[in-house]
């Protein structure tokens, strides 16, 4: 599987930054889902419902040797591969690809290392080596350092715009399974997710968790 990872903190405004706690700011829309402290929720994230394997993913990062937690995520498929991605239809005759992004932050255990660039920097850098010895597949695994924006404990400047907000970091990681079609790519993807999951997991481990 392929491993790598980068930084996104321009100053732009047009890197993808996350808001934690994050509101859609409409009643009943979607929302931040505590899985980590309230694990009985998981249905209510509706990627999760429809895809089994990113459910197993975020329970893993949930659990209790994880120090780290979930945020975000998303799911899609496309038969449009990416010039970058043409080596997978070369290699391995993909034509579609099954794609996610998870959004982690560290759990609050380790709350002081939501704002240490360092911290994640290298979170990101271990995770990349720990991937780059999995086995070879049509998978794909980037690990983005993102700026987060934090909010005390009931104050969502997405959905009210109020309270202290605090600006630190997290990790945005892209895991996609390539294949001739939709299936397949949905069983490496699966695979790969399992991969991720399992190096953090280890990365915990071997950092007191």
């Amino acid at each position: 599987m392929d491993a790598d990872f980068s930084v996104e903190l321009g100053l732009s405004g047009e890197e993808p930054t996350l808001e934690f706690p994050w509101s859609s700011g409409v009643d009943g829309g979607p929302g931040y889902v505590d899985v980590k402290r309230h694990p009985e929720l998981l249905p209510l994230v509706t990627e999760a419902e429809q895809y089994p394997e990113l459910g197993e993913f975020l329970l893993a990062l949930s659990s209790s040797p994880s120090l780290f937690e979930t945020a975000k995520c998303d799911v899609w498929s496309t038969d449009r591969l990416a010039a970058e991605e043409e080596d997978y239809e070369e290699d391995y005759g993909a034509k579609c690809k099954l794609g996610s992004y998870i959004d982690l932050i560290f759990g609050e255990e380790r709350a002081a290392a939501r704002f240490s660039f360092a911290a994640h920097e290298d979170w990101a850098r271990s995770l990349t080596q720990l991937l780059q010895k999995t086995p070879d597949l049509p998978a794909a695994c980037e690990a983005v350092v993102r700026r987060c924006y934090y909010h005390a404990e009931g104050a969502n400047s997405a959905a009210e715009g109020v309270g202290r907000t605090e600006s630190g970091f997290y990790l945005s990681l892209y895991v996609s399974g390539y294949g001739l079609d939709e299936p397949e790519a949905r069983r490496h993807w699966g695979t790969a997710l399992r991969f991720a999951a399992d190096a953090c997991l280890e990365l915990s481990l071997s950092n007191g968790g």
